[in-house]
């Protein structure tokens, strides 16, 4: 606080009915500091801070900033006297398993929460639980990092190499570099149950069985409401955005120019997953069910033995792996016929990936279990021999990486690293865009970037820039204000 001033503090609240818009913008004048607080009602919300040449500019600034949001229908409220809004979490159970023979588990790690985000590339495994943690693990279970983000972890996704978490917050954070950002704020009146990014585009599915999409820029592209609710599936890709529920799948164009197919599945999808022509669903009437992208004509059944939790498959489709209620992990081949069934030794497994005769599994009991799913190791799984499974422990001094709320600093670009890339924040049509500075870059382009930290006329330093397909550049590597 400045000396010798006052803070003054306007809070409001935006909540309607039928599980409409909830929630609040709070703005705080400092002297010369405007403070803005927003978000979902009961949750912290993003924080912006930004300084002007006089007092007088910083309440002017921000009576501005009250007045938009009041003509918006915003009102007058006292913090906490409104209920946040519930968040739904996934209720499952999980019985024993009734296979003959444990599956061939290399390593586990217990992450503490139950756990449904996963995902595995050529370095690292990620797993995310409801308690906000990600954690980055090598192949060998080696813990390498930690993340810590502000509510529970719906899922994980990746686009090309970035990774994303989608949380309970209604945000999704960007996790590709050292220090987590909010990348998307979705709608508060959006209960995410999955969600997807392809090219920049986010898909969002949620428990009321509508599509939301939205830009690389956080900025609303359409919404559809399906044929039904609990929307647990989304997947994407250049033709289409798959969207699983209680009464199927439908297929929409990328473009929301309106429904491309609907296909009814035997029993409301739980889980999806996707290969180049192909989208799979685990459903609860103990089947996954490979799907025409082009078409939405059913090509096979894949029949286990209990509600299907989560599926994958190897490259191309050649196998098809599918974990049920009954912590049980399947093997059939591209056809349907089923080649193995094994417990998993510890849950039902709530999402999987498969990759380099690997079968990485996320379990009701909040571990990320490493199986062998080689022939060789499944057949001697089958005969009772089994790897003594490693119990991956959690270095006690590995440190928690949370989201930027603020940046460190450099006082020219030469104190960054080579080939880093200067970026500024610039005010077009009334939003706070951030464009190249640098020379080499479309500098019309706008810059995927925190907007926790974004300042007007403020210049930062990036490590590096890469062009997205979709017209824009994403942040690679660390952030720094240049003074």
């Amino acid at each position: 606080m400045s000396a010798g001033s006052a803070v003054s503090t306007t809070y409001l609240e935006l909540s309607q009915d039928g599980g409409g818009a909830h929630k609040f913008y709070e703005v705080a004048v400092d002297g010369m500091v405007v403070t803005v607080r927003y978000g979902r009602i009961g949750a912290g919300g993003q924080t912006q801070t930004t300084t002007f040449a006089t007092p007088e500019k910083a309440r002017s600034a921000a009576a501005k900033k009250v007045g938009e949001k009041v003509r918006k229908g915003y009102a007058p409220a006292l913090a906490g006297q409104r209920a946040p809004r519930a968040v739904t979490r996934r209720q499952v159970t999980s019985a024993p398993s009734t296979a003959r023979a444990v599956a061939p588990v290399l390593w586990r790690f217990r992450t503490g929460s139950s756990a449904f985000g996963i995902h595995v590339d050529d370095d690292r495994c990620w797993v995310g639980n409801q308690a906000g943690d990600v954690y980055t693990l090598d192949h060998e279970g080696g813990v390498l990092a930690r993340f810590g983000l502000p509510d529970g972890v719906k899922c994980l996704v990746a686009d090309d190499f970035w990774i994303y978490a989608g949380c309970d917050d209604g945000r999704v954070y960007d996790l590709s570099s050292k220090i987590p950002f909010a990348a998307y704020d979705v709608a508060a009146d959006v209960d995410i149950f999955w969600l997807d990014i392809h090219e920049g585009v986010l898909n969002v599915s949620d428990r009321d069985g509508r599509l939301t999409v939205i830009d690389h820029e956080d900025e609303h592209q359409w919404a559809r409401r399906g044929q039904g609710q609990q929307g647990w599936m989304v997947r994407a890709d250049d033709r289409a955005v798959y969207h699983g529920h209680h009464r199927g799948v439908t297929a929409y164009a990328p473009d929301g120019g309106g429904e491309l197919w609907h296909t009814a599945t035997r029993g409301g999808v739980l889980f999806g997953w996707q290969e180049r022509d192909s989208v799979y669903a685990g459903t609860a009437h103990r089947v996954v069910q490979r799907l025409s992208k082009a078409t939405g004509a059913i090509e096979a059944t894949y029949t286990c033995d209990s509600a299907v939790y989560s599926c994958a498959t190897s490259p191309g489709g050649r196998f098809v792996f599918a974990g049920d209620a009954s912590s049980s992990v399947y093997c059939f081949d591209q056809d349907g016929t089923r080649l193995w069934k094994l417990g998993t030794g510890g849950g039902s497994a709530l999402s999987m990936q498969y990759r380099d005769e690997r079968l990485y599994l996320v379990t009701t009991d909040g571990s990320l279990v490493c199986v062998d799913a080689s022939d060789a190791a499944v057949t001697a799984a089958q005969g009772g021999t089994v790897p003594v499974a490693r119990d991956v422990k959690l270095a006690a001094a590995l440190p928690v990486r949370a989201p930027a709320t603020a940046v460190d600093a450099v006082t020219t670009v030469a104190d960054a690293p080579a080939g880093s890339v200067v970026v500024e924040c610039v005010r077009t049509n009334g939003r706070l865009r951030v464009h190249v500075v640098s020379e080499g870059y479309d500098t019309s382009w706008n810059v995927q970037f925190p907007r926790t930290i974004r300042e007007p006329g403020a210049r930062y330093v990036v490590d590096a820039l890469h062009q997205a397909a979709g017209g824009f550049y994403r942040v690679r590597g660390d952030i720094r204000r240049l003074l």
